[in-house]
């Protein structure tokens, strides 16, 4: 009995840290589209300094 609620713990705690991975790893997808948002519109904004 112990060892079964033990285990279903785990599992759920298991369940909880594959859901923050997941969450995590969207975060870090945001990011990256940003940060590529971010660097075109750098570039963008260099191209028409140079084209004064």
């Amino acid at each position: 009995m112990d060892f079964e609620r033990r285990n279903a713990k785990l599992e759920k705690k298991i369940e909880q840290m594959e859901e923050e991975k997941t969450n995590l790893r969207l975060d870090v997808d945001v990011q990256k589209l940003e940060a590529d948002k971010l660097r075109k519109g750098k570039n963008k904004a260099e191209e028409e300094l140079d084209s004064l």
